[in-house]
């Protein structure tokens, strides 16, 4: 692909190795098939700046090198043009999004970056980052940036733009822009009001489903990359050969041809979405915390544990399958085998503690739907609660400032001093940010949380021997 020719036509914030493993591959093959280089990307680093500090020296450039059956060569990417470290410079941000050459703003910043209230679904008003923002500083969260930058583009007739999140989230192209009109109707009405009609008449929130397993990048990873390459890259990433990208077409100011890089255009992403949260996703949480309470480190020696893939295949097939409407191009247990394998993958490292961390994001919308659905038809959701238990056992065996969750002193201020499954169980049950009253109160559920957390205590041989006899 020629690089001289490039153009920036996106903006990108989370500049993590998921979004170069990613984003950035599909949207370079796609510009390399189409002849049309005016989609570019800028990356934008929300929490830290390493990855801009790795990749600016290098003029954006970094190396995918895959890991697994059917990996390709390593091969570098070239389709980020310019990296920006958000927090040092988040006027540069809103400029940038603001730029009428932006057409499209993607996001990878994970659940705790949207800053929602997961009681009411909407912007979390109260937190004080989104105060300062609010409040006229150059933002630092990525609603802050988006909304500002679309504000400055109202103000200057940038014209269109999408705003497209690459997170896994449900709806969350309708999460984001409910975040966003959030944070445009908190402005002062002399702001507020003209804003929120320029963004109806001129912004599109396409929903998305991605899927490519990108675990962090070690120093073994980077010596392995400078033996295949002759060359050191201190930005490169591994990934899996898989990848997946379900993209709702509907876009204000047009878009690369990402179907040419194997991209499915769907009208009903939400089918996608939900296969892979209550799935995949799912599946990788249950694995991390049976990992963690039986002292695995990596995902893949927690699914070569057969008790433990065995609880995950009953939670697909018994528990999560019957809650899913299944897009009509995907097999349910053949997806379901396909998960395991991919989870098995031993050269991703994918550490139990990575994908564990943020429960208090993840498990309401990874596990709860499917404990709702299940009780609501009249089963029991046995295995899904035992997801929830290990979860709860590794919040409570686990010191807050280990624990890597946006809510951890929360979650320990709720736990009692003296932790059984008797007094832990009804008190994170009783945790509001997560568990809704009618859930809470559900006595099939607190039995089997009850149930599964004495198995847990008891350690992991225990553990096995009771999903054995299942």
């Amino acid at each position: 692909m020629p690089r001289e020719e490039l153009q920036p036509g996106i903006v990108h914030l989370g500049l993590g190795a998921f979004a170069r493993a990613h984003t950035a591959v599909f949207t370079e093959d796609a510009m390399a098939s189409s002849g049309d280089y005016e989609w570019a990307i800028i990356g934008v680093t929300q929490r830290s700046d390493t990855v801009a500090r790795q990749l600016t020296p290098q003029d954006g450039l970094f190396t995918v090198a895959e890991r697994g059956a059917g990996a390709a060569p390593p091969r570098v990417v070239s389709s980020i043009v310019e990296a920006i470290p958000g927090r040092d410079r988040p006027q540069d941000v809103v400029d940038r999004i603001a730029a009428a050459s932006t057409r499209i703003v993607t996001l990878t910043i994970t659940e705790k970056g949207y800053r929602f209230d997961p009681l009411t679904g909407g912007l979390h008003l109260s937190d004080d980052d989104v105060q300062a923002d609010l409040a006229g500083r150059p933002p630092l969260t990525a609603v802050g940036q988006i909304t500002r930058g679309l504000q400055q583009r109202a103000r200057t007739g940038a014209g269109p733009v999408t705003i497209l999140s690459c997170d896994n989230l449900p709806a969350n192209g309708e999460l984001t822009a409910r975040l966003v009109h959030g944070f445009a109707a908190a402005l002062p009405a002399a702001e507020c009001d003209d804003l929120l009609a320029w963004i109806a008449a001129n912004v599109a929130f396409p929903s998305t489903m991605v899927d490519r397993m990108v675990p962090a990048t070690t120093d073994r990873d980077l010596a392995a990359v400078e033996h295949e390459l002759g060359v050191r890259d201190e930005a490169a990433v591994v990934a899996e050969p898989f990848k997946q990208w379900v993209i709702e077409d509907t876009f204000a100011a047009g878009r690369p041809r990402w179907e040419d890089a194997g991209a499915l255009f769907s009208a009903d992403v939400a089918a996608w979405e939900a296969a892979k949260l209550r799935l995949l996703n799912a599946s990788h949480s249950m694995l991390a915390y049976l990992g963690l309470a039986a002292g695995k480190e990596a995902i893949s020696d927690a699914v070569a544990v057969e008790p433990f893939r065995t609880a995950c295949r009953r939670m697909m097939l018994a528990e999560a399958l019957p809650t899913i409407t299944l897009p009509a191009e995907l097999d349910g247990e053949e997806y379901c085998s396909q998960v395991l394998e991919r989870f098995a993958n031993p050269a991703l490292g994918h550490t139990t503690a990575k994908v564990g961390s943020d429960g208090s994001q993840k498990i309401g919308l990874r596990l709860l739907p499917t404990i709702r659905g299940t009780l609501d038809a009249g089963r029991e959701p046995r295995w899904a609660a035992l997801a929830i238990a290990a979860w709860m056992h590794r919040v409570a065996t686990t010191p807050p400032a280990g624990l890597n969750d946006p809510l951890a002193a929360e979650l320990h201020a709720a736990l009692p001093a003296a932790r059984t499954a008797e007094t832990v169980v009804p008190a994170l049950l009783g945790f509001r940010p997560i568990f809704d009253p009618s859930l809470a109160q559900n006595e099939q559920f607190t039995h089997l949380l009850l149930h599964w957390y004495r198995t847990l205590e008891n350690g992991p041989e225990g553990l096995g021997n009771e999903i054995n006899h299942g």
